[in-house]
C-alpha cells in the first residue's frame, strides 16, 4: 500500500514513512493511492470479530509494511476493556465500542469510554503503540506538535505519556476549553508532556502547527511530527468503529446504516467517508456543525469560506468551535478525481480570497452524489436534544453529540437506522448539562477531584516565531 499526496507534488511513500511525519513535503496530506476494497463475503467474516481482531483486519488493508502478526499484537494490546473501561455503568466494556439503541432505527455509538472519555482515545491509544513501535525499531527520537480544541490534546498526551523518545507539545486556545477539558491536560506531571495556551482560537494554534510543519529544515531538525487528525493513521484507526457500529446495527451485509457524526475538522465523519468507500453500506454521512456551520455551509451552497478568529463563536460544544477543517481536504481530493493540481488551485484561492465555490461545477454534482448531508446546531437545540433525551430514557449525552442527534432526526428515513457517533462524556461539559437538566452528570471513578488538581501550562502569543523558540528550547 504506497500514499499519495493531496496537493500531487510529493513522491509515493509506506505507511512507516508517513507515520511521523503529518504533512506532505509538498504542504498535501496524505491517502491511500487507492482505498483497499471489503466485500460481502469479507464482511460476513468480520461480523463477529472482536474490536481488536476487527482493528487488525481494517489497518491490515492498509498496513503493508509492518508484519501483520504485530498489527494483531498492538491492536489486543490497545483495545482492553480496561483501557475502555470508563462508559456508563451499564456499558459492556469489553466491546469497546458498544452500541445503545436510543429508539428503534435511531442508536448511539458510544466511543468515549476511553482514558480521556472522548472519542478521541478510539485512535489515540492506537497511535501511541504505533509510534512506540516504529521509534523502537528505528532507535530514534520524536517531538510531537499538535493543537486542540478541547479532546485531542488530553488523548494525545495520555496516549503518549512516560513513553520512550517522545515529547509531547500541545497547543490549545487560552480560555475556550471546559474546566474539565483544561484539567485533563494541564494536570499531566509527566516531563514528556508540555502543555502551551495560546492567546487565540483553535485555528491560531492549527495555523501555528502547520506553518511549524511547512517548514521542513525546523521540523527535520528537531524531528517533529503529529498526532492531529491529519495525521493518516488516526483516520484510518477511525475507520474501525464504522465497520463495529455497522455490525451492532445490523443482521446481514444486504442491510444499509447512515452515521450522523458531530464535525469540526472532519476527520471523524472522513474516515465515514473511507469506510463507504471500502464497500461498507453505508447510505448517508449526516454532518452536524454547531455555530461554527463552515461545513455545513459548503455541504448546502458548494461554497467553502473560513471564518477569521473574530468570526468564530466560541459555543458550549467547544471542540467544534473550528472555522478551518483540516481533513476537509481530503475528501476534495476525491470529489475532484484525485486531481492535485485542482486541490492546490483551490487551496490557493482559500489561502489569498477565504474561500472557495464549486456550486455549478461537475465536482459540486459529484459532492451531492457523495452521500453526505448536512445540519447545524445551536446552543438552545443542545440544551433541547439534551433535556428531551433525558427526560425520555434518562439517558444523558454531551453538547457535541446532542449536535449530532439533533441533526439525526431531522434525517432519519424509515428502513435505514441511524447511528449517531458519541463523541464525549458528558462529566467534561457539566455546566451545559446543568443548564439543560438542572443536576450534574455523574462521573466515572477517578475523575471527581480533577478542576483541583495542580495544573502547569506555557502562556504564548499566537506567533510562530515564539513557538519555534519554545521548541528549540525544549525539544532536546
Amino acid at each position: 500500500m504506497k500514499y499519495v499526496s493531496t496537493r500531487g507534488n510529493a513522491p509515493e511513500a509506506s505507511f512507516l514513512d508517513i507515520l511521523l511525519s503529518g504533512l506532505a513535503p509538498d504542504g498535501g496530506l496524505y491517502l491511500p493511492a487507492s482505498y483497499p476494497q471489503v466485500g460481502r463475503a469479507e464482511l460476513e467474516r468480520w461480523r463477529t470479530l472482536p474490536y481488536a481482531g476487527l482493528a487488525a483486519e481494517v489497518l491490515g488493508k492498509f498496513v503493508t509494511d509492518i508484519p501483520i502478526a504485530d498489527i494483531e499484537r498492538l491492536c489486543r494490546r490497545t483495545y482492553t476493556a480496561q483501557v475502555y473501561g470508563h462508559g456508563r455503568a451499564d456499558s459492556e466494556a469489553s466491546e469497546i465500542a458498544p452500541l445503545r439503541w436510543l429508539r428503534p432505527g435511531l442508536a448511539l455509538l458510544e466511543l468515549s469510554n476511553g482514558p480521556t472519555l472522548a472519542f478521541k482515545d478510539m485512535a489515540m491509544q492506537l497511535l501511541g503503540s504505533l509510534f512506540e513501535y516504529a521509534l523502537g525499531r528505528s532507535g530514534e527520537h520524536l517531538n510531537i506538535l499538535g493543537a486542540t480544541s478541547g479532546d485531542t490534546g488530553s488523548a494525545a498526551e495520555y496516549a503518549m505519556r512516560g513513553r520512550p523518545g517522545i515529547k509531547v507539545f500541545m497547543l490549545s486556545p487560552h480560555g475556550r476549553m471546559s474546566a474539565f477539558q483544561r484539567a485533563q491536560m494541564y494536570s499531566l506531571a509527566d516531563a514528556n508532556i508540555f502543555n502551551i495556551a495560546v492567546e487565540g482560537v483553535f485555528d491560531d494554534c492549527q495555523d501555528m502547527v502547520k506553518s511549524v510543519s511547512n517548514d521542513l529544515e525546523f521540523k527535520r531538525r528537531l524531528r517533529i511530527g503529529t498526532v492531529n487528525s491529519i495525521n493518516w493513521a488516526r483516520v484510518v484507526a477511525q475507520v474501525v468503529y464504522y465497520f463495529k457500529g455497522y455490525f451492532a446495527a445490523t443482521k446481514g451485509s444486504d442491510e444499509r446504516v447512515s452515521f450522523a457524526v458531530p464535525s469540526g475538522n472532519f476527520g471523524n465523519v472522513l474516515a465515514g467517508w473511507i469506510a463507504k468507500n471500502m464497500g461498507l453500506p453505508i447510505e448517508r454521512l449526516v454532518l452536524a456543525t454547531n455555530e461554527n456551520d463552515v461545513l455545513d455551509e459548503f455541504f448546502r451552497s458548494g461554497r467553502y469560506r473560513v471564518r477569521s478568529a473574530a468570526e468564530t463563536h466560541a459555543t458550549s460544544s467547544p471542540s467544534m468551535d473550528i472555522s478551518k477543517a483540516s481533513n476537509f481536504e481530503r475528501y476534495v481530493f476525491d470529489i475532484v478525481g484525485r486531481d492535485g493540481a485542482t486541490v492546490r488551485s483551490l487551496w490557493q484561492q482559500l489561502d489569498t480570497q477565504g474561500s472557495f465555490d464549486i456550486s455549478g461545477t461537475t465536482h459540486w454534482k459529484a459532492v451531492q452524489a457523495s452521500g453526505f448531508v448536512s445540519g447545524r446546531s445551536t446552543h438552545a437545540d443542545r440544551l433541547a436534544t439534551i433535556r428531551r433525551l433525558h427526560a425520555g430514557s434518562g439517558l444523558i449525552i454531551d453538547p457535541h453529540t446532542a449536535d449530532g442527534v439533533k441533526v439525526a432526526l431531522e434525517n432519519l428515513a424509515p428502513g435505514v437506522p441511524m447511528i449517531c457517533l458519541e463523541t464525549a462524556a458528558p462529566a467534561k461539559f457539566a455546566e451545559t448539562i446543568v443548564e439543560a437538566i438542572g443536576c450534574e452528570p455523574e462521573r466515572p471513578a477517578g475523575y471527581a477531584d480533577i478542576e483541583s488538581r495542580p495544573q502547569r501550562f506555557t502562556v504564548l502569543p499566537a506567533d510562530v516565531v515564539g513557538l519555534k523558540a519554545y521548541l528549540e528550547a525544549h525539544a532536546k
